[in-house]
């Protein structure tokens, strides 16, 4: 990955990398594929958890530059279950990397504004999420 950090790896799934930022409380989930299946998606993410609260991380930065698929299922259990169980830990900084394909990303707004609309009640806007166009940039913002 391009980065001056030094990045240690966590663990490795089938469709997903997840890393630790050394000496800085930021986790990375890489995605490895074009598409992440929703049983894995979980996997991933509830373990990312566990990391995030052992280690104290303040940042997950999700890395979909290599994903071609967008999944609505998967990213409404994302902001409705997974986002908001972390909030009582202090992880509300977000950060996304996405693909360059505007058909995704235009998919990933589309989507963000249903679960919005769907969900009112999410804590959604006590998050601060942005996007980047570069691992570096979303490591040190």
């Amino acid at each position: 990955m391009e980065t001056q950090d030094r990045l240690d790896l966590q663990e490795e799934f089938k469709h997903c990398d997840i890393f630790t930022v050394e000496n800085k409380p930021v986790l990375i989930i890489k995605a490895t594929d074009t598409y992440i299946p929703i049983e894995e998606f979980q996997k991933v993410f509830l373990r990312a958890a566990e990391l995030i609260k052992e280690h104290q991380i303040k940042k997950v930065i999700f890395d979909k530059r290599r994903m071609s698929v967008f999944h609505q299922p998967s990213m409404e259990w994302y902001y409705k279950e997974w986002k908001e169980s972390l909030l009582p830990y202090g992880m509300h900084v977000h950060r996304k990397l996405l693909p360059e394909d505007k058909v995704f990303r235009k998919s990933v707004e589309l989507g963000k504004a249903k679960i919005k609309e769907k969900y009112p009640q999410l804590k959604v806007n006590e998050m601060d999420i942005r996007y980047f166009e570069d691992m570096q940039e979303a490591i040190d913002n």
